[in-house]
């Protein structure tokens, strides 16, 4: 085994462990459950001013 294969197979699971971290933080941003959640979030700033 070479250096050359060992960084190649770290960079493909590199990709691929950041590509399903991502999908999983898309799901769980758009999950319907979630959604009063972040709207009440987005209104926190504007309704602390007034």
């Amino acid at each position: 085994m070479t250096y050359e294969t060992v960084a190649s197979a770290v960079q493909q699971g590199g990709a691929v462990y950041f590509a399903l971290l991502f999908a999983a933080v898309l799901v769980y941003a758009f999950w319907p459950k979630n959604r009063e959640k972040f709207e009440k979030a987005a209104r926190a700033a504007l309704d602390a001013e007034e």
